[in-house]
C-alpha cells in the first residue's frame, strides 16, 4: 500500500519549490496554496535613521519593489535561508539568518542596535520588541483564495497537510469539516494550536524549517495517531 500524500498550502511560489522538495525525496506531494501573494502599495523612509533592515519571509525581497535599492547599505537579519537567498539576489549583505522572527529580534539587542526597519506582510507575527525601536512597514499580503480542485478529494482520505502559518491553520480548520483521516505536520506550536481538534494527528518540526518539515512529514505519512507532540 502507497504511503499517504502530503498537502502543501503554502502560497506560491514557496508551495511549488516544498512540492518539489518533497517529490526529490520520493514524497507524493500536492500543492493546494489556500492564500495568493501580491505586493501592497507602501511609502519607504530615509535609510538613514536606521540601524538594520530585517526581513522575515522571502516575500518582502520579492514584492518590495524598487525602493528597496535604498536599503542595501543596511546590514540586514533575516529569517530561514530562502529568505537570505531572496535578499543576496537582491543586493543586501546578510548579516544574520534567524530560525524566527522573535529570536531575530531579540539578538539585535545585545548589539547596539536600536532602530530598526521591519520590511514584513500585512498580517505578521506579534513581536515583542524589548529595547528595539521596531518601524513594522508591511510591502505585502497574503489574500484568501479557493484551493485548487483536488484539494476536497485530497483531504477527504488519508493525508498529510503541512501547514507554515497560524492563518494557514486557521483557514484550514475552516475548511475541513471531515478530518479524522488527515494528519498535521505543523512547523510551531502555535500554528499546531491554529489547527484545531479532530485531526488523525497534529506533530509540530524539531526546527521551523522546510528540511525540519519535509522529513517529518516522510515520517508521518506512513501512519496516523491523535495526538499533539513536538519534534518527533
Amino acid at each position: 500500500m502507497s504511503a499517504p500524500p502530503i498537502i502543501v498550502v503554502r502560497p506560491e511560489p514557496g508551495g511549488s519549490a516544498t512540492v518539489a522538495a518533497a517529490r526529490a525525496m520520493g514524497l507524493e506531494a500536492h500543492a493546494c496554496p489556500l492564500f495568493a501573494v501580491a505586493p501592497i502599495a507602501w511609502s519607504p523612509p530615509r535609510a538613514e535613521p536606521f540601524d538594520a533592515l530585517v526581513l522575515t519571509s522571502a516575500n518582502a525581497v520579492r514584492h518590495g519593489g524598487d525602493a528597496l535599492t535604498r536599503y542595501t547599505a543596511l546590514p540586514v537579519h533575516v529569517v530561514g535561508e530562502a529568505t537570505a537567498e531572496a535578499a543576496r539576489g537582491a543586493g543586501f549583505s546578510v548579516a544574520g539568518i534567524h530560525d524566527g522572527a522573535q529570536s531575530l529580534f531579540d539578538s539585535l539587542g545585545p548589539t547596539g542596535t536600536r532602530n530598526v526597519l521591519w520590511l514584513c506582510g500585512e498580517d505578521r507575527t506579534a513581536i515583542e520588541p524589548g529595547a528595539l525601536d521596531i518601524t513594522a512597514l508591511p510591502v505585502y499580503a497574503a489574500r484568501p483564495i479557493d484551493p485548487p480542485a483536488s484539494f476536497a478529494a485530497l483531504v477527504s482520505s488519508p493525508a498529510t497537510v503541512l501547514v507554515h502559518s497560524v492563518r494557514a491553520g486557521e483557514r484550514l480548520a475552516a475548511l475541513v469539516e471531515h478530518r479524522a483521516s488527515v494528519a498535521i505536520a505543523a512547523i510551531s506550536d502555535k500554528v499546531a494550536q491554529a489547527c484545531g481538534d479532530g485531526w488523525a494527528r497534529i506533530v509540530v518540526a524539531a526546527e521551523p524549517n522546510r528540511e525540519a518539515m519535509l522529513e517529518l512529514a516522510e515520517r508521518m505519512c506512513q501512519t496516523t495517531g491523535c495526538k499533539h507532540t513536538a519534534g518527533q
